[in-house]
């Protein structure tokens, strides 16, 4: 019971969270990071994922981690989107899923983005909405954590860890 708590609730509230605050702070707060990797090992033990494979998801988080800080000192991406992608890459380790996870992240993020551009481009007059009248400013960013928590959740939704919850 404990172990299917833990798999519906931690991942899915997470890439939730981030997505609903990315979308009206323009940020992913590290609270949502932090319990999503201290969350990641007791669900690991109870679930019984073997110490090679838990190895392989650490090092895929630790992967993913490395190159999208690069990113984000290129100035390519937010830290909180980095700090996203690399502790849903602990989650989803070394399999195909995490590459669905990028590809969906991608196409969702293109779609968003050209989405924005578009609504931007268009005379529209101040809604009075702080969050809405950002997201219509010429030079703000992109609220990427939305496409990358639908992401996480369509992987997560065809993931081991839904098997492992549902029995």
């Amino acid at each position: 019971m404990l172990t299917t708590a833990l798999l519906l609730t931690v991942f899915p509230f997470a890439m939730i969270y981030s997505a609903l605050t990315d979308l009206l702070e323009m940020r992913i707060e590290n609270r949502a990071m932090i319990v999503l990797t201290l969350a990641f090992i007791p669900a690991a033990l109870l679930v019984g994922l073997p110490w090679q494979v838990l190895g392989g998801h650490v090092l895929v988080g630790l992967v993913c981690l490395c190159i999208t800080f690069a990113m984000f000192a290129a100035g390519w991406m937010g830290g909180g989107d980095a700090k996203l992608i690399a502790a849903t890459g602990l989650w989803l380790g070394p399999t195909m899923l995490m590459a669905e996870y990028l590809l969906v992240a991608a196409l969702i993020g293109g779609g968003l983005t050209i989405g924005l551009l578009f609504a931007r481009s268009q005379m529209l007059p101040v809604t009075r909405v702080a969050f809405v009248d950002r997201l219509m400013e010429k030079d703000s960013g992109v609220p990427y954590g939305i496409a990358l928590g639908a992401a996480g959740l369509y992987a997560y939704s065809h993931s081991f860890w839904m098997t492992a919850a549902l029995g």
